[in-house]
């Protein structure tokens, strides 16, 4: 894979927003330069590296040209407890925007690091578009910025056009159908239902930096794949009328087991242990429901998810956080749903190993939140998919997973539940139509089979634009583009 053997070695600088769902596809990506012969430096937090310290081991012990670099986060001084370095961590909008700042003054230790390693001058930063600093850095070290966008190139055509077409200036109802204009087909879209970008009171300035560094950037870098979605590919890269690199699903150049075990937090379930329940179960005929890493499920609806997966009568891997609740999860679990299941369902209290689980031939369906991580893993691994979107973007990857590439079913999610709702805002989906859509997925009718085709299908072109396709010379052409460009003189 590495086709640099004899060619000088780029540094590519990693900034990840710290937050698991998009750390997670930044550290494939450090993986995949790296095995094409890239320097990276992947920068994190104290607590963070913490949190992804059997990745940093795999990488050591694989002598991949990575160095993880911590650096130390000033929480205290914009009101944060120590320690408190991952979004994750906090619930309140206030705390986040604090966060942000403390993330924001992390630019004079990177310039001082980044300045530090004369014999690995950087090349270019790659930075979550939630990072919008590292532009002045970049500009700084006079290197290219690229943005990283975690989203799909289907949502994110739809958020530039939102943004920059002011779609819902004069619209009076968060609900009202509004037809995005200049959109490639007929796509109605709500304000409820679309993608905020930060635009709670108190993060204006903040969300002008995001658009501002997004105009300014040397290109987009994302991790979906063109074969997926050439039309909406194509139009983004007009739209913002600069290069767009998909090099996804980056998660398959970490496709043994020990990589996809490593792609989180520690895990709170032996993965042997998973794998033995998986092969225990017959082909294509388990349920996997989990709804990521930032989502917060309130009592009422853990229970009629329980209700719904138990009437189904199908057998399930459900994951329940450690971070709900555990008063919540003990409750239900007290009221004997887990010993009423035991035969056919397994429930996991915490981190489990996702793309281990999905690529496993056991599987048949996901009950998914649409966040892109998953809904790319999904897609990958030619699983259909139960939409259940909470907030961000989730309500327009439903969108291209049911509408576009008919390989879900709508559990019929009208609400956001973002993780700051209070628990009365919760629009709760009753069992009936977990039921209804279980069965309507995981069934043997002709609608159900052709989901099946259409996901497999998709999985091979997956795979084909990672070995020698479109991602994979996406690689190769990103490495050429930052090897062209020089430093600028008055800045060395």
């Amino acid at each position: 894979m590495n086709f640099l053997d004899d060619a000088p070695k780029p540094h590519f600088v990693l900034v990840p927003f710290m937050a698991q769902g998009h750390t997670i596809p930044m550290i494939d990506m450090a993986h995949l330069l790296a095995k094409h012969g890239a320097i990276v430096s992947f920068i994190t937090t104290p607590a963070n590296a913490s949190r992804i310290e059997s990745t940093i081991d795999r990488a050591r012990a694989l002598n991949l040209p990575i160095q993880f670099v911590p650096l130390k986060l000033r929480c205290a001084e914009v009101g944060l407890p120590e320690g408190c370095e991952n979004v994750d961590k906090v619930l309140e909008k206030e705390q986040v925007k604090r966060l942000t700042d403390a993330y924001s003054m992390l630019h004079k230790p990177l310039v001082s690091y980044l300045r530090a390693q004369s014999n690995n001058t950087p090349s270019c930063i790659i930075s979550d578009l939630c990072q919008p600093w590292t532009g002045d850095v970049a500009r700084e070290l006079g290197i290219p910025r690229l943005m990283f966008n975690g989203f799909c190139a289907f949502a994110s055509l739809c958020r530039n056009i939102i943004h920059h077409e002011k779609v819902f200036e004069n619209v009076a109802d968060d609900n009202e159908l509004i037809v995005l204009p200049g959109f490639p087909h007929r796509l109605e879209v709500s304000k409820a239902r679309s993608p905020g970008n930060f635009n709670s009171p108190g993060f204006e300035e903040f969300s002008e930096k995001i658009l501002e560094e997004e105009r300014r950037a040397d290109g987009v870098v994302t991790n979906s794949f063109y074969e997926l979605e050439p039309l909406y590919h194509e139009e983004y890269q007009k739209k913002i009328g600069t290069k767009v690199w998909s090099l996804g699903p980056m998660f398959l150049c970490n496709t043994d087991m020990s990589a996809m075990a490593a792609r989180g937090d520690r895990a709170s379930v032996d993965a042997k242990h998973c794998l033995q329940w998986l092969d225990s179960m017959k082909p294509g005929s388990v349920l996997y429901v989990s709804f990521g890493s930032m989502t917060r499920t309130v009592l009422s609806q853990l229970e009629e998810i329980a209700l719904g997966l138990e009437a189904s009568k199908m057998p399930f891997l459900w994951v329940i956080k450690s971070d709900d609740k555990p008063s919540d999860i003990e409750k239900l679990l007290a009221e004997g749903f887990e010993e009423r299941t035991r035969d056919r369902g397994l429930i996991i209290r915490g981190w489990a190993p996702q793309a281990m689980i999905l690529s496993h031939p056991s599987l048949g369906g996901f009950m998914t939140h649409c966040g892109w991580n998953s809904t790319i893993e999904g897609i990958s691994n030619g699983v259909p998919m139960i939409t259940w979107p909470h907030c961000a973007e989730q309500f327009l990857n439903e969108k291209l997973i049911v509408d576009v590439l008919k390989v879900g079913v709508a559990v019929g999610v009208q609400s956001i539940t973002a993780r700051t709702v209070e628990v009365h805002e919760v629009s709760v989906v009753k069992r009936y139509q977990i039921e209804r859509t279980v069965l309507k997925l995981m069934g043997e009718d002709m609608d159900a089979e052709e989901r099946r085709l259409r996901a497999m299908e998709l999985k091979g072109k997956a795979r084909q634009a990672i070995d020698g396709g479109s991602s994979y010379s996406n690689v190769k052409h990103l490495i050429e583009y930052v090897l062209t460009k020089k430093i600028r003189p008055e800045v060395q």
